[in-house]
């Protein structure tokens, strides 16, 4: 059985709340996980959202699923990135809040100057595409229109978000 979703939302309906909702679930995963392990964004990988910081990045969140709500394809891609991106915060937030954001940063870095030069690159590069794989045969083969495909949007973006902002953060750091 697939299921495949309306394109389009009317705003206040009953499918509206719903996938408001799930968007909105989605992104305060990410935003509790990302608090969690950089309460000061000092080790956010996102430019954008370390610039916009807690003040405009929780209303600007929560507004933006809200408007997601009404394409019920893209929130459920957005809730399954959004979920990915949390899942991979929570794996270290332990480490990170117990040692401090800059004294995980020089740690962190400390392991990168140990490191082969190439090595840490194309690890994420490998976690990416192993990642992306899965992803992008959602993409194609499910049913077009249907959850499937919307959830492998999201894998997808979830995979080239984790190889854009690391390979970013890798590049500054070795310049």
């Amino acid at each position: 059985m697939s299921l495949v979703v309306p394109e389009v939302v009317p705003p206040g309906s009953a499918p509206w709340c719903l996938f408001a909702a799930l968007a909105l679930a989605g992104r305060s995963a990410d935003l509790v996980s990302t608090f969690l392990a950089t309460p000061n964004l000092a080790l956010e990988g996102n430019p954008l959202a370390r610039r916009l910081g807690w003040r405009w990045g929780i209303p600007i969140n929560v507004a933006a699923s809200l408007g997601i709500g009404c394409l019920p394809g893209l929130a459920i891609a957005v809730a399954t990135t959004s979920a990915l991106v949390a899942a991979r915060n929570f794996q270290n937030a332990w480490i990170m809040r117990s040692m401090g954001e800059w004294e995980y940063r020089i740690w962190m870095s400390e392991r990168l100057d140990r490191a082969p030069r190439a090595l840490p690159a194309l690890c994420f590069i490998a976690e990416s595409s192993l990642t992306l794989v899965p992803g992008l045969a959602l993409l194609f083969f499910a049913e077009s229109g249907g959850v499937a495909q919307s959830v492998g949007l999201g894998i997808t973006a979830y995979a080239a978000a984790v190889a854009l902002f690391t390979l970013m953060a890798l590049g500054r750091r070795r310049d």
